[in-house]
């Protein structure tokens, strides 16, 4: 009896491998969604709709980006959360999603590890602190300054209570014992839009969505996040470069990955992976992150999974500390 039971748990055991191989096999047989838990415009769906791009070309079929905004991004995500686990339905995950939101919001509805199967680390993106012209602040030691001389009278945006930007501008207030105001926007891109019309003084955020308007002059860019100066903007120092003692070592980059809902096969996991690393391998897709100010970070499923996991308990602190509620 117990043999035959033996037998046909490994029977069992066999038909669901060859299954989910057949299944990786023969995926994907039709187009990919690839949700965007912001607006159009900002960083996530920037890389987002290059990585999409590459995929399509390999496969041979669309990937559709669909932009879900809302709630800091749990919107959007716990619609992949509860999407069937077949590879057709995949979130661009970032930082505010992954590791800052679940200390904003007590009540998620989905668990940023146990309701997603990490798929792909994608790129680093180091925020850039950048002021409207008109701020008469030349440095971060500036600014600084500026802030502690007239509390409350600056104003930064954001994308949103709980983003990456916000989250990062008040790890350096944090830091730097300053006072300034948050002006929350629903998306990266209507920020960015009041900062350049002056509306706003600065703004923290991903490279990408600001360094077009550096380059053209309509926004000034103070320092980087990161803890060394990037390869494209080499004369932009660090944060921590800024001389003030209490920034030393600041560092406050924002990441982005592709998460699938938990349960998919790990034959399409790793199909992801392989094509995702190939497409941030190839010279062109890191020339084009790198004049974006990204870096790209190729790695297995499981080194994404083990930065999510440390990320979520270095930023709830910073959370706490600056009082962040949700929208």
């Amino acid at each position: 009896m117990k043999k035959r039971a033996l037998l046909a748990l490994g029977a069992w055991t066999l038909a669901l491998f060859s299954g989910q191989t057949a299944l990786a096999q023969s995926w994907p047989s039709k187009p990919i969604r690839l949700v965007v838990p912001f607006t159009p415009g900002g960083s996530t769906d920037i890389l987002a709709r290059t990585i999409g791009q590459k995929l399509s070309e390999a496969w041979g079929q669309p990937v559709l980006i669909d932009n879900v905004p809302g709630a800091g991004g749990s919107i959007g995500a716990d619609k992949v959360a509860k999407a069937a686990p077949d590879g057709y339905t995949l979130l661009m995950g970032h930082i505010g999603t992954l590791a800052v939101t679940p200390s904003i919001y007590p009540h998620l509805p989905y668990d940023p590890v146990k309701s997603f199967a990490p798929v792909a680390w994608v790129a680093r993106v180091p925020n850039v602190l950048v002021v409207h012209p008109s701020v008469p602040a030349h440095s971060v030691k500036e600014l600084v300054a500026l802030a502690r001389q007239q509390p409350g009278r600056l104003n930064f945006g954001s994308g949103g209570n709980g983003s990456a930007a916000h989250i990062a501008t008040e790890y350096l207030k944090l830091q730097s014992q300053t006072f300034m105001v948050h002006v929350p926007y629903r998306g990266t891109a209507p920020a960015v839009n009041d900062l350049i019309a002056g509306q706003l003084q600065l703004m923290f955020t991903g490279a990408p969505a600001v360094m077009p308007f550096v380059k053209s002059g309509q926004l000034r860019a103070l320092a980087v996040s990161s803890p060394k100066r990037l390869p494209g903007l080499p004369d932009l120092p660090t944060v921590a470069e800024s001389g003030l003692p209490a920034l030393a070592g600041f560092e406050a980059d924002q990441w982005y990955g592709v998460v699938a809902p938990a349960g998919t096969p790990r034959e399409v996991v790793a199909k992801l992976n392989a094509q995702i690393n190939a497409s941030l391998n190839s010279p062109e897709i890191r020339a084009r992150l790198l004049a974006e100010g990204a870096e790209a970070t190729p790695n297995p499923p499981e080194v994404f999974g083990q930065l999510i996991v440390r990320e979520i308990a270095r930023w709830q602190p910073v959370v706490k500390a600056g009082r962040v509620r949700p929208e």
